[in-house]
């Protein structure tokens, strides 16, 4: 057995997963970097098997949302929503029509392409977990949509913010540039955070008004695909986020821990990014396939490109 193996094998590759992991809390570990550090543990077989580490990021990444509501303003949570409310579902009716069409044009499975669709247009991975019992789609399917998804939120990481740097936005239109182009939860408010505190509470805002839509395209997708809409997963972390505003608002007096429980929750994120990483595999990259793949960047394309010509000259 050579030493990488014994090594591998070992107590000490799970520990070095842990004080990595811990690592990521510190300000000098950045959410592009933990994605980063995830992967190449991922890659080189160093990542403890014994924990569900999808059930840990999910739970993670809800509490870590729930303390930033701790961090925003009741009034700017209104002005953000109110200004954006139209782009939000704008967006995402346009990016599910869209979708159907280039499904059909590209000859993808029907409930393959609906999935990118939804991970598109809504929020990513957790739209795509809660469409895909909704429309009895196939674990292939989900996981091809997942894949898909997954890679270009690793890209939307890296490249997010130096546009925004580039194209010199301020930080609340970067924000809003951010919840709509960009699928996942996690990978907003990590390229948010990376451009600013205050992009990162007008892109925690908007992502989560937008993950609401969820449960209605849920269930119009059952109803599409005569699937079953009792199995419709309702992400209740949102209601706790809202929860969180309204008390800080409410009980103003403990604004200091409010400020200390919004920066522990932006660590924590980068964190979650890191378990994400640690769960990118090459096999996975591979499985998203072209044609799925390429739906999934046309999709991006359009309403990137849509969202941020209407915020820049509008």
């Amino acid at each position: 057995m050579s030493l990488y193996q014994t090594f591998k094998s070992s107590r000490a590759a799970d520990y070095s997963f842990y004080l990595i992991a811990l690592v990521c809390l510190l300000p000098i570990i950045s959410s592009p970097v933990a994605l980063i550090l995830g992967f190449i543990l991922a890659s080189l077989g160093l990542v403890p098997t014994q924990f569900n580490l999808a059930a840990l990021t999910k739970k993670l990444l809800s509490y870590s949302i729930i303390g930033l509501g701790f961090g925003i303003h009741l009034d700017q949570a209104i002005e953000a929503s109110q200004q954006g409310l139209g782009l939000v579902v704008g967006s995402i009716f346009c990016t599910l029509g869209i979708g159907y069409l280039l499904t059909k044009l590209l000859r993808i499975e029907k409930k393959t392409g609906h999935l990118i669709a939804a991970g598109t247009a809504i929020c990513g991975g957790s739209a795509i977990a809660a469409v895909a019992p909704a429309i009895n789609a196939r674990d292939d399917q989900t996981s091809l949509a997942l894949a898909t998804v997954f890679v270009l939120n690793s890209v939307a990481l890296f490249l997010f913010p130096a546009l925004g740097h580039l194209m010199e936005m301020s930080q609340h239109a970067f924000g809003t540039w951010a919840a709509i182009a960009i699928h996942d939860t996690s990978s907003v408010v990590g390229a948010a955070g990376a451009y600013g505190d205050e992009a990162l509470k007008t892109a925690t805002t908007l992502k989560l008004a937008r993950a609401l839509w969820i449960i209605p395209i849920a269930f119009l997708s059952a109803l599409l695909f005569k699937g079953d809409s009792k199995k419709i997963g309702i992400p209740f972390f949102i209601v706790f986020y809202c929860a969180a505003i309204l008390f800080a608002h409410w009980v103003p007096d403990l604004q200091p821990l409010y400020d200390q429980i919004f920066m522990v929750s932006k660590r924590v994120l980068v964190v979650c990014l890191f378990l994400i990483g640690s769960g990118i595999t090459v096999q996975k990259l591979r499985a998203a396939g072209f044609q799925p793949l390429l739906l999934g960047i046309v999709l991006w394309l359009i309403i990137g490109l849509g969202s941020l010509a209407y915020i820049q000259f509008f």
